[in-house]
């Protein structure tokens, strides 16, 4: 407390130099995300390619490689093109004399809910593909929100989020309307001025997914006793 309080007789902003250091490690573990995501893809490449050569002289690995051709664009592993919707959420902005009474922050914020329940949607309405912000989707793909920012596969978004999917738009807006949580964030939306915007496109091309697909999983033994040693 005497060195807090000697430091700010000084004329130290605490709060702002915290804020700074934040800032900055945020800003640098970002570049980090990037530069990995990078070197990855490139590792990708160079295995897929060494596979592809050795199918050539393996009659086994070219019928896996031709097996794994035939579904990549189903699991999203190949550029998609269509007709679709993209969907704009965003947080309230700023009111003069601050929120109405019983309002509190996390009101006027979007949520990580609030982006899964559009993602879902779109899914249940036929997306075949679908892209948040800059970034291809799967169904493996994890949405998380800290605060009001999006993180998604190590990479950290501010609102407004988009999230854009290739299909009908007719059906894809059928499954907005038709989404339960959907309803009351439209709710919030009238009442708090949360942002939501749905818009159809004729013309989308989302990239190729690109992030880590490794599953872990564990199964029991066959005839294994439960509680027993492995």
């Amino acid at each position: 407390m005497f060195a807090a309080s000697a430091s700010t007789a000084r004329g130290t902003d605490l709060r702002e130099e915290g804020r700074t250091r934040l800032t900055e490690l945020i800003t640098a573990e970002q570049r980090r995300t990037r530069r990995e995501r990078a070197h990855y893809q490139e590792l990708r490449r160079e295995v897929d390619g060494i596979s592809r050569r050795a199918g050539r002289h393996d009659e086994r690995v070219k019928r896996s490689q031709a097996g794994a051709d035939r579904q990549a664009a189903g699991a999203g592993f190949t550029p998609l093109a269509g007709s679709g919707v993209r969907v704009t959420l965003d947080d309230a902005p700023p009111r003069p004399g601050g929120p109405p009474r019983g309002v509190g922050p996390d009101d006027l914020v979007v949520h990580q809910a609030d982006v899964q329940a559009v993602v879902n949607a779109l899914w249940a309405g036929g997306a075949a593909g679908m892209q948040i912000m800059d970034q291809r989707v799967i169904s493996t793909s994890a949405v998380r929100c800290v605060g009001n920012t999006l993180i998604l596969q190590g990479v950290v978004y501010s609102p407004p989020f988009r999230i854009t999917a290739v299909g009908d738009p007719r059906r894809l807006r059928a499954a907005l309307d038709a989404s339960a949580e959907l309803t009351l964030y439209r709710k919030y939306v009238r009442e708090y001025g949360l942002g939501y915007a749905v818009r159809s496109l004729d013309g989308v091309r989302l990239p190729a997914y690109t992030g880590n697909v490794t599953m872990d999983h564990a199964t029991v033994p066959a005839g294994a006793a439960p509680g027993g040693a492995p």
